[in-house]
């Protein structure tokens, strides 16, 4: 990002939400976006996730700027993404296998079912789901929901994860577990991390951590 600013609501209502905002995130890194809630972590989140069209200034993800991106252009960059959400947001309809696999469904990967199947039992016994792959949403605890939302956002092997809170209904175990699966994926496979977090214990883990505050970027945490 470079010189990023954004602007929310139209006329009187129009209300700046970032201000100049620069920051590098480098590839393989696991990077935390950290802040009082409010202060415009998401909003950034999702100017480089293509969910909200670039305003004012630069945003390039894996080479591709996304400023004036078509709409084809930020579809196809989105499918290249892992995203996981503060909210699960799973199929209530699906079980948990079934939601994983919704998430090769909507990069567009094809390939053998078999393999795609054994892929996403993998990441659910990785992530302590083994005994839960047939259970519907609704069996699930929040932490089990959110585990399940995880795994869909890492089955498609993205180049890039983008995560929201993704350990706020997660215990210690689970937390550290997510982290390091998400720095192995950096060291193994050159996957980049940005992720948003109030936990202390995530930053002590990250590559970095950068601050922001009203908007802001700022040099600590003060």
């Amino acid at each position: 990002m470079q010189g990023v600013n954004h602007w929310f609501g139209d006329g009187e209502a129009r209300r700046q939400a970032i201000f100049d905002v620069s920051l590098e995130v480098t590839r393989g890194s696991l990077t935390v976006l950290a802040g009082p809630s409010g202060c415009g972590k998401t909003t950034l989140l999702t100017l480089v996730g293509c969910l909200r069209s670039v305003q004012d200034g630069s945003v390039r993800l894996l080479g591709t700027e996304l400023h004036g991106a078509s709409a084809m252009k930020q579809q196809a960059m989105r499918r290249r993404l892992g995203v996981i959400f503060q909210a699960h947001n799973l199929h209530e309809s699906l079980t948990a296998l079934q939601n994983v696999l919704v998430g090769l469904q909507v990069h567009g990967r094809g390939g053998d079912a078999d393999v795609q199947e054994a892929a996403a039992t993998h990441l659910l016994n990785i992530l302590g789901l083994g005994e839960r792959i047939t259970y519907l949403p609704a069996r699930l605890s929040g932490g089990e929901k959110q585990r399940v939302a995880i795994a869909r956002a890492l089955v498609s092997n993205p180049a890039v994860v983008l995560a929201d809170e993704p350990t706020a209904a997660l215990d210690r175990h689970s937390s550290l577990l997510v982290v390091r699966m998400l720095k192995a994926l950096g060291r193994d496979r050159g996957v980049t991390t940005l992720m948003v977090t109030h936990d202390d214990r995530i930053h002590q883990l990250a590559d970095q951590v950068l601050f922001l505050r009203d908007g802001r970027m700022t040099a600590g945490a003060n």
